[in-house]
């Protein structure tokens, strides 16, 4: 390769090239290798926990990369019983906590994703786990980001675990967020 001043452009220079310079031309103008990730949707489980706002934080970067839309869900888990002067309005109650639910997705939807992201919120009622798995089936998800408390001993067995239950039925890669675990995410 040689390179010489450029006729009448000041500034400027003329690379001349033979073929053994073709190999440095076509690494020059390969361009960043793109991700062999294909993320279009991403599912992101919310209970209004510190631990489930930062599931949101690591699928936020995965989100901006792939371009992909973050669905925030939060499943209200309705719990029926006798009131203690006869019987509850159901309907009534299940609307409130899908009003509420509605409510605070969007507020954190607002604070936290400021728009970077295409950004849906779905409120249902039911089950956690069986709710997380059908939304994720139904959208479809291609990665679910989900946080899990790391409750062990009589507290898991009595409780469960809705990340365990989603990891064992989902339909596509689970990223479970710990409470307390190493920072990946760059601040």
């Amino acid at each position: 390769m040689k390179a010489r001043p450029a006729n009448n452009n000041p500034g400027k220079v003329t690379l001349e090239l033979d073929r053994s310079d073709e190999p440095l031309m076509d690494a020059a103008t390969r361009t960043v290798a793109k991700s062999p990730l294909k993320l279009k949707h991403i599912l992101v489980p919310i209970d209004f926990s510190d631990c489930s706002k930062k599931a949101l934080e690591y699928a936020l970067p995965f989100a901006r990369e792939h371009k992909a839309v973050i669905t925030l869900l939060y499943v209200a888990e309705p719990g029926y019983g006798a009131g203690e002067y006869g019987g509850i309005d159901y309907a009534r109650l299940e609307g409130s906590m899908k009003e509420e639910g509605e409510r605070e997705l969007a507020k954190i939807a607002e604070e936290q994703l400021h728009g970077e992201v295409s950004a849906v919120t779905l409120v249902r009622l039911g089950s956690p786990s069986r709710e997380i798995i059908e939304a994720a089936e139904s959208l479809p998800a291609d990665l679910i980001v989900i946080s899990t408390h790391g409750r062990t001993g009589l507290k898991h067995v009595l409780l469960g675990s809705v990340a365990e239950h989603v990891v064992q039925r989902a339909p596509c890669p689970v990223l479970v967020v710990r409470e307390r675990e190493r920072e990946i995410l760059v601040s």
